[in-house]
């Protein structure tokens, strides 16, 4: 591991030039490796990952503010370890399966655009991920194929081997070894992992779970400053880039340093880097309330889940919710607020974190006087906050900028039924919220069923790469199977949420969006939920059993979850 303390570029040249030609040398044998090292490369990261998951979790607890003997805990097993592996066992069966693992069912909709069912994939899925299914959107007038470059190399055909920069995001934690596993086992791409400086505390600890890619210099790991990233970017043997982070970020990366020179180099269409760039932006992600009539204990369940959708990871997430939509004439608007509310005067305040924050709620708190803070502040601590009756209007502030803090907009057009909500909420979304990584509809079964025509076109216009259905989009995040990315169209000149997908370990060659679907009322606790009870038991658990998952296994994460 190469950390740069030097910002000159002598010594960024010899701390870096070293690090990146060991790593650039290997691409042309890395293409050449063969399915069943491919195999045993990723079952050794699993085993790796196991090994360091106590040391992974306790490190960014710590760093985080949190105990990691806290229930709280439990969002890191989750979105650190257990995540990294199950996406790094779905591989695995992928690989083995040639890059083109059977979906449950390929489907085409009366428009003619092809859905695959991708999960659950046994009994032992439905009851472990509480029934819910997911489903991969094809590209409209594309064919459902998988393991593009799978399918050449038992052709006979290699391309040529490419070095790829992936920058780190500094939020969750998972996030930057997924990216790497994406490059090197579906695009065929060794890399130069740069951590973010926000969680370079886990760059050690990277190094030893995946152990086995450092050692044949097929992964590398770097840590520094921007200065470091920007030498990265520019560097001629370096081929691609992915980067998580915001569109600020991108268009300096792409364009230049300053908006001057951005806004010339577009006009020009002359970017200052000529390499493939791919992305994920974040996003101002919605909810969009479908109005119903919902018992007492349902609005108490729902309120509790948008809160979460909100809280975790202290909402320093690209998929938390930010902006909720509502029926204005819906009879149970009011009463679902206030629960809103309620939930979020009880959650305990969390430490702000992320670099920025502060200075970020506190805009948001100029531009809206009317703004509720529902929890407590202190130093470092950015309070559960609620802006009432935010107009749905175009360039509206808190529909054009992600917050990345605990603020939750909250807007109501002029409809009252469930067809005019739809009708209305969702090119309201498309056109007036900034991004187009993920979005969550939330809408109990019954009305899904009487409006069922309207209900399904909605989600078929939605243009979000990730759509959770009564379920938060960090669960298309999680689960794997599903893509993750911007929806399709972004350009490098009006990037938005971003450019391509990672995850998708289905392999699709073409994924358009993800559906994740569940029920209204999910049991037992949701994983997200801020309020679980047994998290850090729970997402321990879950992540040994995902190396190896089995009914005999089941039972221990069963009961960890009910005791949520």
């Amino acid at each position: 591991m190469s950390t740069i303390t030097d910002p000159t570029t002598a010594a960024l040249q010899a701390t870096l030039d070293p690090v990146v030609a060991r790593v650039a040398a290997q691409r042309d044998a890395w293409v050449r490796v063969g399915i069943d090292e491919r195999v045993a490369l990723l079952q050794r990261a699993i085993a790796g990952v196991l090994e360091v998951a106590d040391d992974w979790v306790r490190t960014a607890c710590l760093a985080k503010g949190i105990d990691p003997r806290a229930p709280l805990a439990g969002e890191e097993w989750v979105s650190g370890p257990m995540t990294t592996v199950r996406n790094l066992r779905l591989l695995v069966d992928a690989i083995a399966a040639g890059g083109a693992p059977r979906p449950m069912r390929i489907r085409t909709r009366p428009d003619g655009q092809i859905v695959a069912d991708v999960f659950p994939h046994n009994l032992r899925e439905r009851l472990m991920y509480s029934h819910m299914t997911v489903e991969v959107w094809i590209e409209p007038g594309k064919p459902p194929t998988q393991g593009h470059i799978y399918r050449e190399k038992a052709a006979g055909r290699y391309q040529a081997g490419r070095t790829a920069l992936v920058l780190g995001a500094g939020n969750v934690s998972s996030i930057g070894p997924l990216d790497v596993v994406y490059k090197l086992f579906v695009e065929d791409e060794v890399v130069v992992l740069k951590m973010n400086p926000v969680n370079d505390y886990l760059a050690p600890i990277f190094e030893r779970a995946f152990a086995a890619l450092v050692e044949r210099d097929a992964l590398a790991v770097v840590r520094g400053g921007a200065d470091v990233g920007q030498y990265l970017c520019a560097h001629p043997r370096i081929d691609s880039i992915h980067l998580t982070g915001s569109d600020r970020t991108h268009d300096a990366i792409v364009w230049g340093d300053t908006v001057e020179e951005q806004e010339r180099r577009k006009a020009a269409g002359q970017p200052r880097i000529q390499k493939r760039v791919t992305s994920e932006l974040g996003c101002v992600t919605p909810v969009l309330v479908v109005p119903g009539r919902w018992s007492d204990a349902s609005l108490a369940f729902q309120a509790r889940n948008v809160a979460s959708m909100v809280a975790h990871n202290a909402s320093f997430n690209c998929n938390a919710a930010k902006v909720l939509v509502l029926a204005r004439g819906w009879s149970q608007r009011e009463a679902f607020l206030e629960k809103l509310h309620e939930v979020f005067t009880q959650l305990p305040a969390r430490r702000a974190y992320y670099p920025g924050a502060e200075e970020r709620y506190h805009a948001f708190r100029q531009h809206y006087p009317q703004a509720r803070a529902l929890g407590p502040s202190g130093p470092h601590v950015v309070p559960w906050t609620v802006i009432p009756n935010v107009p749905p209007n175009a360039g509206e502030y808190a529909l054009t900028r992600e917050a990345f803090c605990a603020v939750l907009a909250e807007v109501c057009l002029d409809v009252a039924t469930p067809d005019d909500f739809l009708r209305e909420a969702v090119p309201f979304v498309n056109e007036h919220v900034w991004g187009t990584l993920s979005c969550m509809v939330i809408a109990d079964g019954a009305t899904q069923r009487r409006h069922r025509a309207a209900f399904e076109e909605a989600i078929a216009r939605l243009q979000y790469g990730g759509i959770g259905i009564n379920v938060w989009a960090g669960a298309n995040f999680a689960l794997g199977v599903a893509s993750w990315g911007a929806f399709p169209g972004s350009t490098l000149d009006r990037v938005r949420s971003g450019i391509g997908v990672v995850h998708n370990t289905m392999l699709f060659d073409h994924p358009q969006k993800s559906v994740v679907r569940g029920p209204f009322r999910l049991w037992p606790t949701p994983v997200w939920f801020a309020d679980h009870r047994n998290l850090a038991d729970l997402g321990r658990r879950a992540t040994f059993f995902e190396a190896n998952p089995s009914w005999l296994g089941l039972p221990a994460v069963a009961w960890a979850g009910l005791k949520g």
